[in-house]
């Protein structure tokens, strides 16, 4: 089945949520995005992407490229916008992460936020059933070792709070192309 990748404009399948990070790396191979490619793939404004850098949400690009790190950020951004304000994204993350801008404080890597939240949402399937996104939450974790203690919890935390505004902006936008059917 195919859907959307979060945050993003790409289509893949759902089933091959696990390859969507090599899908990432690809698209790094000239040594990066520019502006309009980043924004080609989020759907964004260049002048958005711009303002979230000057704003602090991201660090800025480097040689006028983006890496996979500034794309996954931006994404995770975008994909959590349609439910939360930009002020509380911002917090949620740096619940996580810290100082925005300084990336040597992280608990865990922007890239590894978004791919691990990317097989959460393909597995996490029942979305009425709190253990069924547990199981899910084990499954995309396994393998993450953290940094310092209590790092994994902040992380299932945020990654709950994460899949919870990603399907409220989907059940909105579900709402408003229903009520657009009613004429």
């Amino acid at each position: 089945m195919n859907w959307t990748l979060p945050g993003t404009t790409l289509q893949a399948r759902r089933e091959d949520a696990g390859a969507v990070e090599g899908l990432f790396r690809s698209l790094m191979l000239t040594g990066g995005l520019t502006l309009g490619q980043v924004a080609t793939i989020t759907g964004l404004e260049p002048h958005t992407v711009q303002n979230w850098v000057k704003r602090g949400f991201l660090p800025p690009p480097r040689g006028k490229r983006y890496d996979m790190e500034q794309l996954c950020r931006l994404v995770t951004i975008n994909m959590l916008r349609g439910a939360l304000p930009l002020e509380k994204i911002c917090s949620l993350l740096g619940y996580i992460n810290g100082d925005l801008a300084d990336e040597r404080d992280d608990t865990i890597d922007d890239t590894l936020l978004y791919f691990t939240f990317v097989r959460l949402a393909a597995e996490a399937r029942e979305l009425d059933n709190p253990d069924s996104w547990q199981q899910a939450l084990a499954v995309a974790l396994e393998g993450y070792h953290e940094p310092v203690p209590g790092a994994r919890l902040r992380i299932e935390q945020v990654l709950k709070v994460m899949l919870t505004a990603w399907i409220a902006t989907r059940m909105r936008l579900e709402a408003e192309t229903m009520l657009s059917a009613l004429g």
